[in-house]
């Protein structure tokens, strides 16, 4: 559909000018995510010559993007109004005058989107697991329990002799998400993964080498138990639309 400001449209600080646009009508019919590319030209009907003016991007050659951020496309200044009411071009004949529109569309397109939903934000959930015979561990993939925090389920995944870049020399440490029944979900954390000090409390909050573990002094390893915790804050969840 075409929409008109017979005295410019004021939003866009158009004086003196008869702003002119093309809008996608009945978007309620639309899917979600909608969005059309198209090549428009908007005319004013001279009917003393019965030809037409021409508006147009770019010679005609500019794409334009519809969607449901942005439903009409034009020209704030189409028609300066001196000449539009200058009874010589023959624009406004006895009160009437005929708008025209020219529209090519190029691609239409469903574009994917997410409902983000904030949660309340509160202290983190803390756990912590205790890794037993430590020493004994193999350098395959350790997991600990499942535990729950802001309503979905986690869980410690251990890898004793590294993992990726830290392979060989480092213990590595990763939080997963362990609710198989939320695969259209995703879920927007903080957390922190630490090495707890059980001597004096200074905690590793961050991969540290394996030497360092097996330090007395250090407090992360006391009668082959390992200290792990978690402490994880759900900020969001977003689903599909």
């Amino acid at each position: 559909k075409l929409v008109i400001y017979p005295k410019g449209n004021k939003s866009k600080n158009a004086k003196d000018h008869i702003s002119l646009y093309l809008a996608v009508a009945d978007t309620s019919s639309l899917t979600f995510g909608w969005e059309v590319n198209a090549v428009s030209r908007l005319f004013l009907l001279d009917q003393n010559q019965d030809s037409y003016s021409v508006a147009q991007d770019a010679v005609g050659k500019e794409r334009r993007r519809f969607n449901g951020l942005k439903l009409e496309w034009g020209f704030d200044q189409f028609i300066p109004l001196e000449a539009f009411n200058d009874a010589s071009n023959g624009y406004p004949v006895d009160d009437t005058c005929v708008f025209g529109a020219e529209v090519f569309v190029k691609e239409r397109n469903i574009i994917e989107g997410e409902c983000l939903s904030m949660a309340k934000i509160t202290s983190g959930c803390k756990f912590v697991w205790m890794v037993e015979n430590f020493s004994k561990l193999d350098e395959r993939r350790q997991e600990s329990q499942v535990f729950c925090a802001g309503e979905h389920k986690w869980k410690i995944v251990l890898y004793p002799m590294g993992n990726g870049c830290g392979d060989g020399d480092h213990l590595s440490l990763f939080l997963a998400f362990e609710d198989s029944t939320l695969e259209a979900i995703k879920v927007y954390a903080r957390y922190t993964l630490r090495i707890l000090d059980q001597v004096g409390a200074k905690h590793k909050s961050f991969q540290g080498k394996v030497s360092s573990l097996n330090e007395p002094e250090t407090g992360f390893l006391v009668n082959d138990v390992c200290l792990v915790e978690a402490e994880v804050a759900v900020l969001g969840i977003s689903t599909a639309m």
